[in-house]
């Protein structure tokens, strides 16, 4: 089963790629998927039928009790006949439906048989999880079928609709579907029907889950998207809104009607909504012009009426269910497709233009007859045998009111039945005759097939009542035995199918009569318009909020977060803080002390306008951090405070180049101490958090239990490495990915063509004019080459002298913190850090030419091989039977020099350092190299400025 529901989405990702081949004959081709598994579906009808449920489960997620379990019964069964063959016979259609160059044929196939997958997933699934995963699916698939052509607004609109209409439910339904499992200790549809939960949060559950039943299926008040949705092409409407797609929340209903029809608020729910929907669905039918239009809304008042059936949970009703949905599915997609061929042919779906259509495609009419006659319920359709076994079940269930909504219904059925016949096929009177195109025999193929089964069907009553048996036998049992038959005898049912008949062929004789009463009748309120009503207000709601929060201003933006964190969360722990807490204000005073000092520190920086004495208390705030690292017995982070530290006063004092040097507010403006106070607030508030959670911990940290598997993992001694690249290393790769990403997005935010300038050397810079070129020796290589390029002015040679002294040692300095990471402090992040340093340092002292002889490399190379090598240690274990971020130990014997002590994950610690070594080099060519040109730029066009003035003095 699984594999059936992976082919689909395989050959629909190679489908774009052989339309370029095929053209529209990629459909035959495609349509081989769901034809086998149509075929499969009739080799497994024997054992279905017999009783037997065939499940294949496969472990997903264990502790999430998460598994891929797909079943196959009576109900799934059905669903897949309908789904795989209506779909191969579609697509057939689709052969001579769109024309050789439809620049659509790529997407539209591709998408269209990634659908029929999801919903071949939908009817298979056992898990509702997997059914909500693949209910989603066929959402989002839809939206971009039904948004086919993108250039039409009308496409557009309707595919969002339908995409906000049935998602909004599935979100529902998804929570219902969690409160079951959170009842019942299980997501199994099969579980929970054999024991359903009980109780008032169960029936809540229920009614969730039904929300979005019938919002797929498009009940009142969801059902405005249906017709909506008719923008896309015939085909979509033949299998998505009548023959599938729709019928996903049908499918839903039937599926846990067995063990939740006596819930209560089930039946009430369903049965009101669904006659209304049946009642609402014919009378627009009988409004509509548009052919397509008038089955659309047959199609909203025939769910509703599929819906009716299937929620009264007994076995007559179940089995007339299953009965209506074969022929539903088999009579509306074959007058949907026949709808297509007269738009094809004939250019238009307008039934005031349409004349004499019948006489010109008497093959196409004739299937229209059969269809008709079905969704009309008139014998000896399969039709006709569904519907006389709704009424003897909703007779059994003696609900009078639903019966007489049923009957009038039934009647708007047959009456908008006989309005499509008339309306597309018939010669009007005044009403010139319609060209149109003879059909090719393929084309008329699918409706031809779908219609002699509606017909065929009808004869083998019988055989399908034993086909339903094993669905209808989990219902409880009735002294009423239900049998799908032509003949039942003159009874109740009979005498009710003959009233809604003729009720119909009254209303359409009297159709101008009865059309003048519905525009009597009419309101200019209606679902669509107050959903519309709806979406504006969220658009001009949007874009107030926007207008007032999204200022432009970071500190606008950081107030609103941290105004939110105070009223919310905030509130919760003020609301908590008279429970006693136990308090530790240090281990040792020197860290009061130094925690005084921050806080001086942060009031000086809040009281200071120049932007570069701000920066640097704020990084004595850091180091200040870091030495209560240190103080706490906490190296590591101490070494990685102070690293991550310097690097960023180092980029802010970059970036400072570029700002004016002072604040724009006074040091003791209102605004100073609104923000002064709200950073109080804030810090306070982050306190309280940490004592409500450390006091209000029930058991031992989790961290008691890593020395052991610290050793266990290579024999490190330093938990925080191995916790980072072993204990929890899928953490420090997301993190790895994320440095790679954001150092992107700085370098395109700030600069797009920051890495496409290329690298160029000192010895590809000529000397200035005025500076004298000093001898070398041949060959020789000056090494610190880069402050030449710079004046005077601008050189240090103390800075330079220093560098020559520092540079290798800090390089050595970090190989050594990487190696010795997994056992002393160290590891692949403050390695990193300190071979950037050491970058900065070169920087700093010769210049943006200095920093390309030191690292003339991409940085975008140095992330990506770095992300490329983390994945590849994360991933290698696999190929010697191990799992993924496994470490192993490799002991060396080297005599007089020891006995080095490897772990494998040092390879990952590795990929570590190039990202961060490649985001610093990143950082410096944006803050530094490229800022250096644009400085240096204006420079030269200020002196340049500055001579034409003096010419010009001069000269006058």
């Amino acid at each position: 089963m699984l594999a059936l529901v992976a082919a689909h989405f395989i050959v629909a990702a190679l489908t774009p790629a052989l339309v370029r081949f095929l053209g529209p004959r990629v459909f035959l081709v495609v349509a081989a998927v769901p034809l086998v598994t149509f075929g499969w579906a009739v080799a497994m009808a024997p054992r279905v039928t017999g009783g037997e449920v065939l499940t294949q489960s496969i472990e997903w997620l264990p502790n999430l009790h998460f598994d891929i379990t797909l079943t196959l019964g009576v109900l799934p069964w059905l669903m897949t006949l309908i789904v795989s063959g209506i779909g191969v016979l579609v697509l057939v259609y689709c052969r001579w439906y769109f024309a050789d160059d439809d620049p659509s044929l790529g997407q539209f196939s591709g998408v269209f048989l990634a659908f029929a997958g999801a919903m071949l997933g939908l009817v298979l699934s056992d898990d509702l999880l997997l059914l909500y995963v693949f209910w989603e699916l066929t959402t989002v698939f839809s939206y971009l079928l039904i948004g086919n052509d993108p250039g039409r607004r009308a496409s557009r609109l309707a595919a969002m609709q339908a995409l906000i209409v049935t998602t909004l439910g599935g979100l529902a339904m998804l929570v219902g579907v969690l409160m079951l499992g959170q009842l019942s200790g299980t997501h199994l549809a099969s579980e929970l029907v054999a024991d359903p939960p009980t109780g008032a949060v169960a029936t809540v559950a229920v009614v969730l889950v039904l929300v979005g039943a019938v919002s797929k299926s498009a009940l009142v008040p969801f059902h405005f998207w249906l017709p909506g949705a008719m923008a896309a092409p015939t085909p979509v409407s033949a299998y998505l809104h009548a023959a599938s797609m729709v019928k996903a929340g049908v499918f839903l209903v039937a599926l846990l009607a067995p063990g939740f029809a006596d819930t209560p608020g089930w039946r009430p729910t369903v049965l009101t909504l669904g006659v209304l929907t049946m009642l609402l669905g014919g009378w627009r039918a009988l409004r509509q012009y548009d052919v397509k239009l008038l089955l659309a809304y047959g199609t909203v008042s025939q769910l509703g009426f599929l819906l009716v059936v299937f929620s009264i949970g007994t076995r007559h009703a179940a089995l007339a269910g299953l009965a209506m949905l074969l022929a539903h599915a088999l009579f509306k997609a074959t007058l949907f497709l026949v709808v297509g061929i007269i738009d094809h042919n004939a250019g238009t779906r307008d039934l005031r233009e349409l004349s004499g259509v019948g006489a010109r495609l008497p093959v196409v009419f004739a299937a229209s007859v059969v269809a008709a006659a079905s969704m009309a319920g008139l014998p000896p359709m399969l039709g006709f045998v569904g519907k006389e076994s709704v009424f003897g079940a909703l007779l059994e269930d003696g609900n009078w009111l639903v019966v007489a909504g049923v009957v009038a219904g039934s009647a708007l059925t047959m009456a908008y039945t006989l309005r499509f016949l008339w309306g597309a096929f018939a010669s009007k009177p005044g009403v010139e005759e319609t060209q149109v195109v003879p059909v090719a025999p393929g084309f008329a193929a699918s409706p031809v097939i779908l219609a002699s089964l509606t017909l065929g069907l009808g004869f083998f009553g019988p055989t399908l009542t034993h086909a339903f048996e094993p669905h209808v036998a989990q219902f409880p049992a009735s002294h009423h035995h239900a049998e799908l038959a032509l003949w039942h005898g003159l009874e109740l049912p009979l005498l009710l199918s003959f009233v809604a008949i003729g009720l119909g062929l009254l209303l359409f004789w009297k159709r101008r009569l009865f059309a003048q009463f519905q525009t009597l009748a009419s309101s200019t309120w209606s679902a669509e318009r107050l959903y519309r009503a709806g979406m504006r207000a969220v658009d001009r709601s949007a874009v107030e909020v926007t207008g007032f929060t999204q200022r432009g201003s970071v500190a606008a933006y950081l107030a609103f977060i941290l105004l939110v964190v105070l009223a919310l969360p905030g509130t919760v722990m003020l609301a908590n803080l008279g429970t006693d807490l136990d308090v530790v204000l240090w281990d040792s005073p020197a860290q009061g002390v130094v925690g005084a000092l921050i806080v001086v520190a942060a009031i000086f920086t809040a009281r200071s306008r120049r932007r570069l004495r701000a920066v640097i208390l704020v990084g004595t705030t850091g180091y200040g951090t870091a030495l209560l690292f240190l103080l706490h017995g906490a190296p590591d982070l101490a070494l990685t405070q102070i690293l991550v530290e310097t690097t960023s006063l180092v980029v802010f004092v970059l970036v400072l180049r570029r700002l004016p040097e002072y604040f724009t507010d006074r040091p003791l403006s209102g605004r100073r101490w609104l923000r002064m106070l709200l950073g109080l607030a804030v810090g306070l508030a982050v306190a309280g958090f940490m004592l409500l959670a450390t006091n209000a911990r029930s058991a031992d940290p989790v961290s008691v239990d890593f020395p052991e598997p610290a050793l266990a993992y290579g024999g490190g001694h330093n938990i925080v490495s191995v916790i980072l690249l072993d204990i929890r290393a899928w953490d420090t790769l997301g993190e790895i990915s994320v440095l790679v990403a954001a150092a992107t997005g700085v370098a395109s935010l700030i600069f797009l063509d920051t890495r496409l300038s290329g690298i160029r050397r000192v010895r590809e810079i000529p000397y200035p004019e005025t500076v004298e070129k000093l001898p070398t020796a041949a060959g020789r290589r000056v090494w610190l080459p880069g402050p030449r390029t710079l004046s005077p002015d601008r050189r240090s040679i103390i800075f330079e002298v220093v560098t020559r002294l520092m540079f290798h040692t800090m390089v050595v300095l970090s190989i050594y913190l990487l190696f010795a990471g997994h056992n002393h402090v160290g590891g692949g992040f403050a390695a990193g850090m300190v071979t950037g340093l050491a970058l900065m340092v070169r920087y700093l002292a010769g210049g943006r030419y200095e920093l390309d002889e030191a690292a003339p490399v991409d940085a975008g190379i140095l992330m990506g091989t770095g992300l490329f090598l983390a994945a590849a240690a994360a991933l290698a274990p696999i190929a010697f039977g191990g799992t993924v971020l496994q470490s192993a130990q490799v002991d060396f014997h080297l005599g007089p020099l020891g006995d080095p002590h490897l772990v494998t994950s040092v390879f990952f610690d590795l990929g570590v350092y190039l990202v961060v070594v490649g985001l610093i080099l990143d950082l410096l060519r944006t803050f530094g190299s490229r800022l250096d040109r644009q400085i240096l730029r204006a420079e030269r066009e200020s002196d340049e400025v500055a001579d034409r003035t003096t010419t010009v003095g001069v000269t006058q």
